[in-house]
C-alpha cells in the first residue's frame, strides 16, 4: 500500500504522527497531525509497525527519549495512548526498533543505549517482557533495526566501537536432540514464548568491521515486490564520523559478509565532520546521507557499472540563522552569510534543453571560523564581510568561479569578464595552519601522481597543502565540492574596528565602504568609512552612542543614513570639497527629543529616488523620512528639513527588517517590503499625496501566508534592482519583482512578485 503516515520525535519532548491523503501534494492539502505527549525529555528515537491491515490499521509505536524511559504507544483510529513504560533507570536508549518474530504476529522490541548492549523485549499478554539481553558491543550503541527475511528475522546493530553486528533470530524445531560432537559452533541463545509454545534461537551471524570511527546509524535495504511478494534483499548501509558511508554485501559464492563486495563513498579531505545518519531510497537504487554540517549528500548508482556510484546535486542551504543577504548589482545570483559561519552562493541552474529554472548553492566563498554577521557587494564579483570578529574581510571571485558561473547560469563568459580576468587566480585554498582563504594560481597546484607511484612515503604527500581543484561544472556541485573547491581568495582585511563587526554597506559606485561595531560606548559606535581603491580608512563617523545596526548609502551616493540601539538616525551628507577624496558630514539626526521611535532601530533603506529613506523599529513602527533636498545648505534649517513624511505605520509586531524596491508600481508607488519578527512578511505601497502625511498613503498589498513567512525572524530583505527574474528569458519585461528574504528559520527565500498587481 502506498506510505501515508510518519512518526516523528524531537526536542519539544513530544511524538506527533502525521497522516496526509494521497491525493494532492504536501502543501496545499490537509495534513492530519496526533501529538504523543508524555516523555519528559527530548524524544531521540522513534518507531511503529501495523499490527493489522485495512482497513482499522492499528499501528504500535515505540519511542525513546533522554528521560531514561521508552515508551510504547497504540493507536486505534484516530485515537493514541501510551500503554507502557520501559525503564531505564539511569541509562540513556540511543535507538529502538519494532517487528515482529518470524512466523508470528508477535511484536518483538529492540533497544540499544549506553551501555552496550542490546535489549529484547517480546509482547506476552499485552506487556513488553524482557526476554534476552545481547553483549557484545563496546561501545554506545548508536542504530538497530530489523529486517524480515524469509523465515527469519535479522538485526542489524552498530555502535561508537566502529563495529556492526548482525543478529540473526530463528524458530529452533524441538524434535532434534543435541548431539554431543565437538563441531564448532556459534553460541545460540534461545527462548520461548509462553503464549504459542514456540522456541527461538538467536545467533550472531556476522561482525562488520571496515569503518574507523564511530558508527552512527545502520539500515537495510527496503523490501521490494518480486513476483507478487515482498522480498528483502541482503543489503545494509552505514554511515559515520569518518566521513565515508559504506554499503555492505554477502559475498555471492561464500555468503560472508564482506567490504569487499561493497561500495564506500563519502568526502576526501574538507573541514567537516562525519556522517550522522543514511537511508536507501525505495528502490535501493540512490542514497542519501546527512552530514554534522547540516548538509545532505546523495549519491546514484550508474546504470552500467554497478559498482560505481556517482554525487548527484541535492538542495542545501545554511544551517543555523542566516543573518545578512545581497543580491549581486545585475541580479544573477544572491549571496547570504549566517551564524553556521559559511557565506553562500545561490544561482539559478538553466538546463541546457529545459525551461526549467531552479536555484541551487553553486559556490560557498567563505567557511569560517566565527558566526558571520553582514556582508556588501562591492561590484560584482566582490564583496565584503563581517563576521564575530574585528575585522572586515574583502574577497574576490577566482577564475574556476566566474567559468563555473558562467556554464551552470548560462550567462556567456564575455558579459562576465572584464579585460583583467587573464591574471584572476584559479581559485582558494585554507593552508593547514591558517584562517585565510589563500589565493591558488595555475602554476601553484599539485601535479597528481601516478598511479604506480609510491604516494604516501613523505607526510607532504598525506597532507597536501592545497585541497583545491579545479573542476568545471555543467550543473551545481556536490556538498564535497562545495566545501573545498569553491572558496574565493581573501584579497584585503580591515582592521579598526574594537569589537565585533555589525554592519557594512557599500556605495552604488562601489567607492566606500562603511561599516559598524557592536558598542555600548560613543566612541565604539563611530560608522568607518573605507576606499575600495587604496582600503585604507577615510573617516570615522562618530555620532551614536550605542551599536549602529544598520547603515545604507543612498542610490546617487549623496547620503549615508545609520540606524541604532540608541533608537535614534544619523544622516551624514558627502562634502566634495576636500582633495582626499569625499568627506561626510552630518546633516540631520533625531535625538531624545525629537525621536520618533521607542525602541531599537533594526532597519533602513531608501526610496531609488534618494528622496526619503525608511526605519523599521522593535516599536513595530515603520515611519518614512525626507526630503532628502541638495539644495539645502545652510546650516540652520538642515535640522528641521528632515521631517516624518508619512504616518506611523504600524506594522504589529516587532519590525526587524525593511526594503524599497528600486522599480516603482505602474503607477509611481514606492513599493515597501517589511519583515517581523514573527516570521512574517507584509508588501505596502507608499506615495506622498499632500503636505501633511496621510494615513491614505499607505496601502496594504500582500501578508504573506503561514507557508511564505519564515517560522521565525526576518533578518533581512533585498530586492533585486532591475525589473524581471533571475535565470528568465524575461530580463526584460517589467511585469516581475523579485524580493529576497533570510531568516533566523535557517532559510533564505526568493519571492516572485507580480508588479502590476500590487
Amino acid at each position: 500500500a502506498s506510505e501515508t503516515e510518519l512518526i516523528s520525535g524531537g526536542s519539544d519532548k513530544q511524538l506527533i504522527l502525521w497522516e496526509w491523503n494521497g491525493t494532492g501534494t504536501w502543501n496545499n492539502q490537509l495534513v492530519k497531525s496526533i501529538p504523543l505527549k508524555g516523555h519528559a525529555e527530548a524524544v531521540c528515537a522513534v518507531d511503529a509497525v501495523y499490527q493489522s491491515d485495512e482497513p482499522d490499521l492499528k499501528l504500535l509505536i515505540a519511542s525513546a527519549a533522554s528521560d531514561s524511559t521508552v515508551r510504547i504507544w497504540s493507536r486505534h483510529g484516530s485515537e493514541a495512548k501510551c500503554i507502557e513504560i520501559l525503564q531505564f533507570g539511569n541509562g540513556f536508549v540511543m535507538d529502538v526498533c519494532l517487528s515482529f518474530l518470524p512466523g508470528s504476529n508477535i511484536p518483538i522490541l529492540a533497544c540499544g543505549g549506553d551501555d552496550c548492549k542490546i535489549y529484547l523485549f517480546i509482547q506476552q499478554n499485552g506487556q513488553f517482557q524482557k526476554t534476552l539481553i545481547l553483549p557484545g558491543h563496546e561501545d554506545w550503541i548508536r542504530g538497530i533495526e530489523w529486517a524480515v527475511c524469509g523465515e527469519d528475522l535479522f538485526l542489524a546493530s552498530c555502535a561508537q566501537d566502529c563495529l556492526i553486528r548482525i543478529w540473526k533470530v530463528c524458530t529452533k524445531s524441538k524434535q532434534l536432540p543435541e548431539t554431543e560432537d565437538d563441531s564448532i559452533r556459534l553460541k545460540e541463545n534461545v527462548f520461548t514464548v509462553k503464549d504459542t509454545d514456540t522456541t527461538y534461537a538467536i545467533t550472531l551471524e556476522s561482525v562488520l568491521a571496515g569503518h574507523e570511527n564511530w558508527v552512527y546509524a545502520v539500515h537495510w535495504q527496503p523490501s521490494l515486490s518480486k513476483d507478487g511478494s515482498m522480498q528483502q534483499p541482503m543489503r545494509i548501509l552505514s554511515a559515520s564520523m569518518d566521513k565515508t558511508v559504506i554499503i555492505w554485501e554477502p559475498d555471492k559464492e561464500s555468503g560472508v559478509w564482506l567490504e569487499q563486495a561493497s561500495v564506500r563513498v563519502g568526502e576526501v579531505g574538507g573541514n567537516t565532520l562525519g556522517f550522522f545518519d543514511c537511508q536507501f531510497s525505495p528502490d535501493g537504487s540512490m542514497i542519501v546521507a546527512h552530514a554534522f554540517h547540516g548538509a545532505l549528500h546523495l549519491w546514484k548508482q550508474a546504470t552500467v557499472n554497478k559498482k560505481e556510484w556517482t554525487p548527484e546535486v541535492v538542495i542545501s542551504g545554511h544551517f543555523n540563522s542566516v543573518e545578512d543577504l545581497k543580491w549581486d548589482p545585475e541580479g544573477e545570483f544572491i549571496i547570504s552569510v549566517g551564524s553556521d559561519q559559511t557565506t553562500r552562493l545561490f544561482a539559478p541552474w538553466k538546463r541546457k534543453q529545459g525551461t526549467e529554472v531552479t536555484w541551487h548553492e553553486i559556490a560557498r566563498p567563505q567557511v569560517h571560523g566565527y558566526d558571520m554577521r553582514c556582508l556588501a557587494m562591492i561590484g560584482r564579483f566582490q564583496f565584503v564581510s563581517g563576521a564575530d570578529e574585528k575585522v572586515l574581510r574583502v574577497f574576490r571571485a577566482p577564475k574556476n568561479f566566474i567559468e563555473n558561473f558562467s556554464n551552470i547560469t548560462g550567462i556567456p563568459m564575455e558579459k562576465l569578464c572584464s579585460h583583467q580576468s587573464s591574471d584572476l587566480p584559479e581559485g582558494a585554498t585554507v593552508p593547514a595552519l591558517g584562517l585565510s582563504n589563500k589565493a591558488v594560481f595555475e602554476g601553484d597546484m599539485a601535479v597528481q601522481p601516478a598511479e604506480d607511484e609510491e604516494t604516501f612515503n613523505t607526510i607532504s604527500n598525506q597532507y597536501p597543502e592545497i585541497y583545491f581543484q579545479p573542476l568545471i561544472l555543467t550543473e551545481p556541485p556536490p556538498e564535497d565540492h562545495l566545501l573545498q573547491n569553491t572558496l574565493w581568495p581573501e584579497i584585503q582585511k580591515l582592521y579598526g574596528h574594537g569589537y565585533e563587526i555589525f554592519c557594512v554597506a557599500c556605495n552604488n559606485s562601489n567607492t566606500i565602504i562603511a561599516s559598524a561595531c557592536k558598542a555600548s560606548k560613543k566612541e565604539h559606535a563611530a560608522i568607518i568609512l573605507w576606499s575600495t581603491t587604496s582600503w585604507k580608512k577615510l573617516q570615522s563617523l562618530s555620532f551614536h552612542n550605542l551599536t549602529v545596526t544598520q547603515l545604507a548609502f543612498s542610490p546617487n551616493d549623496r547620503f549615508l543614513i545609520a540606524v541604532s540601539r540608541d533608537r535614534n538616525w544619523s544622516l551624514w551628507r558627502k562634502q566634495d570639497s576636500s582633495e582626499s577624496g569625499p568627506v561626510f558630514s552630518c546633516y540631520a539626526y533625531t535625538d531624545k527629543n525629537t525621536a520618533a521611535h521607542s525602541r531599537i532601530i533594526w532597519s533602513c533603506d531608501w526610496t531609488p529616488d534618494s528622496k526619503y529613506f525608511i526605519t523599521g523599529s522593535r516599536d513595530k513602527k515603520v515611519i518614512i523620512w525626507g526630503k532628502c533636498d541638495l539644495s539645502v545648505t545652510t546650516e540652520g534649517n538642515m535640522l528641521d528639513s528632515i521631517k516624518p513624511c508619512s504616518t506611523v505605520l504600524d506594522a504589529g509586531d516587532s519590525v526587524t527588517a525593511v526594503s524599497i524596491s528600486r522599480v516603482l508600481t505602474p503607477d509611481g508607488r514606492y513599493v515597501v517590503a517589511v519583515g517581523l519578527e514573527n516570521g512574517k512578511i507584509i508588501l505596502y505601497t507608499w506615495k506622498q499625496s499632500g503636505q501633511e502625511p496621510a494615513l491614505a498613503d499607505w496601502t496594504t498589498c500582500v501578508e504573506m501566508g503561514n507557508s511564505q513567512s519564515h517560522a521565525l525572524a526576518v533578518k533581512r530583505l533585498c530586492w533585486r534592482h532591475h525589473a524581471g527574474r533571475a535565470g528568465h528569458n524575461d530580463q526584460n519585461s517589467s511585469e516581475w519583482l523579485q524580493l529576497a528574504s533570510c531568516g533566523a528559520d535557517h532559510c533564505v527565500k526568493i519571492f516572485n512578485v507580480n508588479r502590476f498587481a500590487l
